[in-house]
Order: C-alpha cells, then sequence, then structure tokens
C-alpha cells in the first residue's frame, strides 16, 4: 500500500526523490528510437529516413497514450494527497479499459494504413518502403507499450519512481541485445532490416508491461492494483479523459507539427529529411532529462493540492524549473562543442553531418528556455489544468514554429535553416506564457 507522503518535509527532498529516477527512465526510454536509428543508420539515408518519418507517428500514437494516463495520474495524485486510498485501487481499474480500447484501434490503424500514412507526408517511395513496415509493426504491438505505461503511470502517481526505473533499465539492455541481431540477422535469427528494429522494441516492451503489471497485481508496489469487484465506471473514465483530453492534444499538436515540419522539410531532400530527423532523436535526449522533474514535481503538485497546500505545490513548480533549465543548459553547451561528435555516432556521412550539426546549434536558442517550458507545464498537467498547456501549445507551435518558420524557409536566404530558426523560436514564446499564466496562481484552484 502506499508509503510515501509528498505533502510534508523538504520540498527540494521530495523532488529530488521522485526526479532522478523519472530523470533516467525518461533517458533510457527515449533510448528506443536512438537504438533503432543506430543500427538502422548502417543501412543508408533511405533507412535512416524512413525510420525518422514513421518514428514520428509513433511519438504521436505514444503522446495520445501518455495524455490519456495524465488524467489518470491527476485523479490518483489528489486522492493520495487527500487520504482517499479506496478510490485508487477503482481509479486505476479504468486505466486498462481505456488502454484496451486505444490498443485495438491502433493495431486496426497500423495494419490497414501505415503505408498511406507515409505516402500522405510526401516522401520519396525509396523511403515509403523502408518505413511502413516499422510503422506497422510498431502500431500493431501497441499493446506492449500500453501496458508500461499503465503500471508506469499507476507506480508514479503513488510516488514510487524507482521501480519503473529499474524495469525500464532491464527492457532497454534487452533491447539493446536484441536490435542488431534483428537487423542484420544473427545464428537462427534472419536478418529483418528495418523490421527487425521495429520487432526487437516490441518483443522488449513486451517482457517489460508482463514485469510492471506483475509487481502491480502481487502487492510489490505502494499501490495493490486488483481486478477485485472490477466494473466499468463511466464517471470515472469521463474524469479521465476530460483532463486527458487536452493532454492528448497538446501532444497531437506537438507531433502533427513535427510531421507538417517534415512535409515543408521534404522539398528540401532527402538529405535535408535524414538530418532532421536524426537531430530530433538528439533534441529528445536534451529534452528528456529535464522532463524528470518536471514530471516529479507534476506528482508532487497533485498531492499537495489534494492535500490542500496549494503554496507548496507553487514552490516544487518553480523548484523544478530552475533545476530543468539548469540541465537544459549544460546540454546546450555540450552541443555547441562536440555536435559534430553526437552526430557522428549515428552517420558518418559528411553532408548529413554537417547539415544535422547546423540545425543543432540552430536549437540551442531552444534549449535556454526548455527548463521554464518542461517542468511548467508538466506541473499543470499534474494539477489537472490541462487545457492552458494545449492553447500554449497551439499559439507557439502552429502560429510560431509552423507559420513562421514556413515563411523564413521560402522567403529569406535562410532556406532549410528557416524552419529550425521557426521551432526555436515557437519554445521562446512556449516559455513567456507559461511563466505569465503560473504567476496568475489560477491553476492552484483547479477541481478536476
Amino acid at each position: 500500500m502506499i508509503k510515501t507522503d509528498l505533502t510534508t518535509g523538504s520540498i527540494i527532498g521530495n523532488l529530488w526523490s521522485l526526479s532522478w529516477p523519472m530523470l533516467i527512465t525518461n533517458t533510457v526510454n527515449t533510448l528506443g528510437p536512438a537504438i533503432d536509428m543506430i543500427w538502422v543508420g548502417k543501412l543508408g539515408s533511405a533507412s535512416i529516413a524512413g525510420v525518422g518519418v514513421s518514428g514520428i507517428v509513433v511519438m504521436l500514437v505514444n503522446s495520445l497514450l501518455s495524455g490519456m494516463f495524465t488524467g489518470i495520474m491527476a485523479l490518483i495524485a489528489r486522492c493520495i494527497g487527500s487520504g482517499d486510498e479506496k478510490s485508487v485501487n477503482r481509479i486505476a481499474q479504468q486505466a486498462f479499459v481505456l488502454a484496451g480500447f486505444f490498443s485495438l484501434m491502433m493495431a486496426l490503424i497500423g495494419i490497414f494504413t501505415a503505408r498511406h500514412i507515409l505516402l500522405t507526408l510526401g516522401v520519396a517511395h525509396s523511403v515509403v518502403d523502408e518505413g511502413a513496415a516499422y510503422l506497422r509493426i510498431l502500431l500493431v504491438g501497441i499493446v506492449t507499450m500500453a501496458g508500461l505505461q499503465i503500471g508506469q503511470s499507476i507506480m508514479q502517481a503513488s510516488g514510487d519512481t524507482r521501480t519503473p526505473m529499474k524495469i525500464s533499465l532491464g527492457y532497454r539492455v534487452l533491447q539493446i541485445t536484441l536490435c542488431p541481431a534483428f537487423v542484420f540477422g544473427f545464428w537462427i535469427i534472419p536478418s529483418m532490416g528495418v523490421s527487425g528494429a521495429a520487432l526487437s522494441n516490441i518483443v522488449a516492451q513486451g517482457i517489460g508491461a508482463v514485469i510492471t503489471l506483475s509487481i502491480l497485481f502481487n502487492s510489490h508496489s505502494r499501490i495493490k492494483v486488483s481486478l477485485h469487484q472490477f466494473s466499468i465506471d463511466w464517471h470515472i473514465i469521463w474524469r479521465a479523459i476530460r483532463i486527458g483530453i487536452p493532454a492528448s492534444l497538446t501532444q497531437i499538436e506537438r507531433n502533427f507539427a513535427d510531421l507538417v515540419m517534415v512535409r515543408l522539410i521534404t522539398p528540401f531532400g532527402t538529405m535535408a529529411v535524414a538530418a532532421h530527423s536524426l537531430s530530433q532523436r538528439i533534441d529528445s535526449f536534451v529534452q528528456m532529462p529535464g522532463g524528470g522533474f518536471g514530471q516529479g514535481a507534476g506528482v508532487i503538485v497533485g498531492h499537495n493540492l489534494g492535500a490542500k497546500q496549494p503554496d507548496r505545490a507553487d514552490r516544487t513548480a518553480w523548484l523544478a524549473a530552475a533545476l530543468a533549465s539548469a540541465i537544459s543548459i549544460t546540454c546546450a553547451l555540450v552541443i555547441w562543442f562536440w555536435v559534430e561528435n553526437l552526430v557522428g555516432v549515428f552517420s558518418q556521412e559528411s553532408s548529413l553531418v554537417t547539415t544535422a550539426s547546423t540545425f543543432l546549434r540552430i536549437q540551442i536558442v531552444a534549449y535556454l528556455f526548455w527548463g521554464l517550458v518542461v517542468a511548467l507545464s508538466l506541473c499543470l498537467n499534474g494539477a489537472g489544468d490541462t487545457m492552458v498547456p494545449m492553447i500554449t501549445n497551439f499559439i507557439s507551435m502552429w502560429g510560431v514554429q509552423i507559420g513562421l518558420g514556413y515563411i523564413l524557409s521560402r522567403y529569406t536566404d535562410l532556406g532549410v535553416n528557416g524552419l529550425r530558426w521557426g521551432m526555436a523560436i515557437g519554445v521562446v514564446v512556449r516559455a513567456a506564457i507559461y511563466v505569465i499564466y503560473f504567476r496568475t496562481g489560477r491553476w492552484k484552484y483547479k477541481i478536476i
């Protein structure tokens, strides 16, 4: 049963205790696409572009899943903070209903539309050929990711972030072992190319999901999950969806914006698409560590709002923003001085390395403000105030990133670099909106 009280004691102690395992979990989870890209990169630019573009679609799907569970986490955190432990299991049961329906939908989409999705992005047929198989396997196997996210979300909402970290480390080590064997073949395993990279993800995630759920159902976690007296509770599902829909739309906006960026980059050639895909992989590593502090703070915010301690929640959010900013600025310095070496891990093609390095140096402008964006937005999610991040993303990504990026790339001498400048400036605008809204304090009194 629940053993952690995040409403008392040292704020920085609680934040660090929750956040460092989340930081590691996020970084390890980000390794999945990066591992794929390292080995697929040896198959050529078309394979890199195919996996990169398909990966954006998969990120969109995972964002939908993550947004859906944001509502579940917010409800669980509030119940724990208010001392209503009886409702926690009832809420957790409804997560399985949501995950089952979502997984079935995604599997059908993967089977029937994977190739059509890539064709609509306008990439070359060689890229579609490589990416369709990769995308289809990951969508059909999304149930493994759903199982993982259910378990990790419930554990993290309870204040247990170390168990998900250990499980993530284990299944990613397994993927690291399986991926090259599945891509190039080993012993009785045939060479499967990009399909092998996708399959290694599914197998590793599936084992991770089984372990995670067995821990939850066998009383080895801080929350005991049981299907005893299970029934569908439409009231809880609606409350979770009401919180989760804006959170999902926030991430959909971001991922659809990424897809539109690919469409805008495509006319500049396959090399530009590959460079964008590589830079996005490295960019995700910069974002994830700061996200650990934001996620940890979001859990603490939920607990403290449930306990009617809004000022303590406010102090937690700003502390998380400061720590996340320190990490992202440090990453910016590393990229400025050693970006060619980082890109070189994925590819040795000189023109690809040069283009991707330029993209990432432009993105440094965004990294200076990324800590504020990720920490404050995740704290709002933890509070259940998910509408503001949705609106903020729409303004900054579609109005600034896409709109300004298009203008700079088409009507200035910046060319494809103008699209990357649009992305960077969009993050600056997003940070400004979050700071202004957060200081109003309206999020502290959100009823969910």
